[in-house]
């Protein structure tokens, strides 16, 4: 083979590479759009079930975790009447 048809197989090996990487990036970027677009519409779903359920719930999950609070408060001193009543059993 000659050095030109060399030459002109090289570039049409460039071009058919560029236009390979052409189409996969529009590709890319029309799933990449889509991801887009079905993000948003979960974005407004769980704004809605918040808004609609979830603070309506706020003032019941303050109160659980009032009584954890409390729960939580008293296990250290649990714990300790524990340690007394294990260390008085005979072993």
């Amino acid at each position: 083979m000659s050095t030109s048809t060399l030459v002109v197989l090289s570039v049409l090996l460039a071009l058919v590479v560029i236009a390979v990487l052409a189409l996969a990036l529009i590709v890319v970027r029309q799933r990449l759009h889509a991801t887009s677009e079905n993000l948003a519409t979960l974005a407004g779903a769980l704004e809605t079930v918040e808004s609609e359920h979830l603070r309506t719930l706020e003032p019941s999950v303050r109160a659980i975790n009032a009584q954890f609070d409390v729960i939580l408060g008293a296990l250290p001193g649990i714990g300790r009447k524990a340690a007394l009543v294990a260390e008085r059993r005979p072993r």
